[in-house]
């Protein structure tokens, strides 16, 4: 089985020069990880709060290599049929009505009940093979010619049923399908796992992953990423909102702001003209951060410390 050969990923000087190219701020950690995973041939598995960058950091990396990003959204409930392949069940029953107005023809001169099983048995066989196979995300990465990105996206909403189906494919680029046997990649995906630690993952699913951890970032790093996406603005309001944002991180709130959302509230102050934080300013957009009105009000209550 071949590899990806992207001379992106050779070094990780190159791979946090690359991924600010595309926009994404890069730390070592990250580039480290992602250098590791791709020379290993192993996923990563990347874990941190909601918002921090981990479904970007798949996203980006197909971008930055042009690669197709084939993505597995994960939901409970999730099983085999949607993830990995199911059976086009219109056709078969059509090829299965054409069978059956041209039986007379195929059991022709057939000699005995054992010659006319056996030619029906050679038709049968056709209606579990790659021309009645309707491939899903998990198998649409194995079979991609060049090679893929593949995004396992949010896998901890998922069941634990789920991950065992992701074992086979994680540990050796292969699935295996009852009726057909076992598909192998052409090319092994260069595979992406996001987890928001809503339930802990099985230490099987973890063995065959590197891990990756992405925190809320400090506010020196956030200002560059600030700067990475919305370069407009100015630099002493981005300084402002950044340590507003942080500000608020400390307090107990049921939704803390993401690094996607200071990208948004940026992108809104710029819209408004503002050149300064000010405390109306602020209320007048806090539901830009804020996802819940208890949290807005715990805001308000704390937004003459927080501005100061």
């Amino acid at each position: 089985m071949k590899t990806l050969d992207f001379p992106q990923l050779e070094s990780i000087p190159a791979i946090q020069q690359g991924f600010e190219s595309q926009g994404y701020i890069c730390t070592r950690e990250i580039a480290t990880a992602v250098f590791l995973g791709f020379q290993l041939r192993k996923p990563i598995l990347v874990e941190g709060p909601a918002g921090v960058g981990k479904t970007e950091l798949a996203k980006t990396a197909a971008m930055l290599l042009t690669a197709p990003l084939i993505r597995m959204q994960c939901y409970e409930g999730l099983d085999e049929a949607k993830a990995l392949y199911e059976w086009k069940y219109g056709k078969q029953l059509l090829y299965t009505q054409v069978l059956k107005e041209k039986l007379g023809d195929l059991l022709h001169g057939a000699k005995g009940l054992a010659e006319s099983v056996e030619r029906l048995h050679q038709f049968g066989d056709i209606f579990y093979s790659e021309d009645f196979l309707e491939p899903r995300p998990l198998l649409q990465a194995l079979r991609q010619d060049q090679g893929a990105i593949l995004l396992i996206d949010e896998v901890d909403k998922a069941d634990y049923e789920f991950e065992s189906l992701l074992l086979e494919l994680l540990s050796d680029y292969q699935v295996s399908i009852p009726e057909i046997g076992t598909v192998k990649a052409k090319i092994s995906p260069m595979v992406f796992l996001t987890s928001n630690n809503t339930r802990d993952l099985s230490d099987a699913l973890k063995r065959r992953c590197l891990h990756l951890y992405i925190p809320y970032p400090s506010t020196e790093l956030e200002e560059r990423i600030v700067n990475s996406r919305v370069p407009e603005i100015d630099a002493s309001l981005r300084h402002q909102l950044v340590a507003f944002v942080h500000s608020l991180r400390q307090l107990e709130l049921r939704k803390t702001p993401a690094i996607s959302e200071t990208i948004d509230w940026a992108r809104s102050l710029l819209l408004l003209h503002a050149d300064h934080l000010d405390e109306e300013l602020i209320r007048g957009t806090l539901n830009v951060l804020l996802k819940f009105q208890d949290d807005i009000e715990a805001a308000e209550a704390e937004l003459h410390s927080l501005v100061g």
